[in-house]
């Protein structure tokens, strides 16, 4: 089968198609012939070895200390069933299924074996591109402002990186759950945040988010660029502040009023995300649909650091 191996730390360049070996389904898991698949922030990071701030040393020891260690990135996906692993009951080759592979990675090639039980049935209203889009970004959200801030009526939420993966997701969701919202992200996607349900928009290429009076219920940073005291600043007196992405020193001090750490990957979490999509409540929004030969320069589009939304390929 045709994937996308990285034998090698660097730039978008070390990406390169490859034959390897098709998988053979273990007795608890699903061959997937993948139909789409997320190329996201993370894949990013793992190809160059840019790791958030004080994780360099756990990343390589997880990933790979001189080379990557899995070489086929991605773990957002959605596909069709082409074979089912001897203990498996409830599934069968045709059905159309999507999910996540942690950090056993190996979604970005034409097939991928997953233990049936991280997957979730693909409703046939919602595009494999769509479902491969949701997943990564919109679990993430869905964590930290449902299951984490009890986001619901009449809060107010602050999303920094309103354009992003997680960004965008977020946006919905919180406007979903009743909460009033306000997206942080360029004049050029200041039409994109308001459209998906924000209603005020902060520009930060023209205001400072540490100069604003305002305080927020939910300071949801899917960015990076706060810190546990300048986020703290932005909170109302029993605000949360939400660190999507944050370095080491942040993530160990995050207790009490502040929640980091990585979001879980979970099939109900799935269900519920994909429900909303097949509804019409959430918009998957997708920036590029590259053919997975050109994953390089979904590579690329990623670290230029104007993304909106998601990046997908198709095997």
């Amino acid at each position: 089968m045709r994937a996308a191996v990285v034998d090698r730390y660097g730039t978008p360049d070390v990406v390169r198609i490859s034959e390897v070996p098709r998988p053979a389904p273990r007795a608890d898991e699903v061959l997937v012939r993948v139909k789409a698949a997320a190329v996201t922030s993370a894949d990013s990071r793992i190809r160059g070895a840019r790791f958030p701030a004080g994780f360099g040393l756990f990343a390589r020891l997880a990933f790979g200390v001189v080379r990557p260690r899995r070489t086929i990135l991605g773990s957002s996906f959605s596909g069709e069933v082409v074979a089912v692993g001897a203990s498996i009951l409830d599934m069968a080759p045709g059905d159309e299924v999507c999910g996540m592979t942690g950090l056993k990675m190996g979604a970005h090639a034409e097939y991928v074996a997953v233990p049936a039980k991280k997957l979730a049935r693909k409703p046939s209203a919602v595009t494999h591109e769509d479902a491969a889009g949701l997943l990564f970004g919109g679990s993430t959200a869905l964590h930290f402002l449902r299951d984490k801030a009890s986001v619901g009526p009449g809060t107010s939420v602050l999303v920094n990186g309103a354009s992003g993966a997680i960004g965008t997701n977020a946006v919905q969701l919180a406007k979903h759950f009743g909460a009033t919202v306000t997206g942080v992200t360029s004049t050029a996607n200041a039409g994109l945040v308001t459209g998906l349900g924000a209603e005020r928009v902060i520009d930060y290429t023209r205001t400072d988010l540490a100069g604003i009076p305002d305080r927020f219920d939910v300071v949801l940073d899917a960015v990076g660029n706060l810190s546990i005291a300048t986020g703290r600043r932005l909170l109302s007196p029993e605000g949360v502040l939400l660190l999507a992405a944050a370095g080491l020193g942040d993530t160990v001090r995050a207790r009490g009023n502040v929640v980091a750490g990585p979001a879980p990957e979970r099939v109900q979490s799935f269900e519920f995300l994909l429900h909303l999509a097949a509804e019409g409540a959430v918009t998957v929004v997708i920036d590029q649909i590259y053919p997975l030969p050109d994953i390089a320069k979904a590579h690329q589009r990623i670290d230029s650091g104007r993304k909106i939304g998601n990046i997908v390929v198709r095997p």
